[in-house]
């Protein structure tokens, strides 16, 4: 099975070589809020080996006390598309957004929820943790790898 997706312009597009579309997860750092310009960005996980991009891409670095970030964004658009990150290797993290069936998708986690919006109400019986999870068990978990 193949998923696709893109950018909001299309010049960049991707595709996953994955059996089914990943679960979602929302995280609400104030760093996604800002990249997002939004409450929170929803996010799936994907093995970085499986993702295959054409079309314009930029790079961003970002390094932090434990890990540096590299975001892809579109070379037109600049819409975001994926980051992978140091801390996990091998894992891209795309945004949810620019799959082409994103509606498709259920959001079974929420990282983070120190920090979202007080009007925010993160449904009952979903997964959630205050700050960021311990990255093993939240990769097994988002990866359908186990719990």
């Amino acid at each position: 099975m193949t998923i696709e997706g893109g950018c909001r312009c299309g010049a960049t597009r991707y595709a996953l070589a994955i059996d089914a579309l990943p679960p979602a997860y929302a995280c609400h750092c104030h760093q996604c809020q800002r990249w997002s310009g939004s409450a929170f960005a929803v996010q799936i996980i994907v093995p970085e080996a499986a993702l295959n991009v054409t079309g314009p891409v930029i790079v961003y670095e970002r390094t932090t006390e434990d890990r540096t970030s590299t975001q892809r964004l579109c070379g037109v658009c600049h819409a975001r598309i994926y980051n992978t990150n140091t801390r996990r290797p091998d894992v891209a993290v795309m945004r949810a957004g620019t799959l082409d069936r994103s509606e498709a998708l259920d959001c079974i986690a929420h990282i983070f929820t120190s920090s979202k919006q007080a009007w925010m109400t993160i449904p009952e019986g979903v997964a959630n943790w205050p700050e960021g999870p311990e990255p093993a068990p939240f990769l097994a978990l988002m990866m359908g790898t186990g719990a």
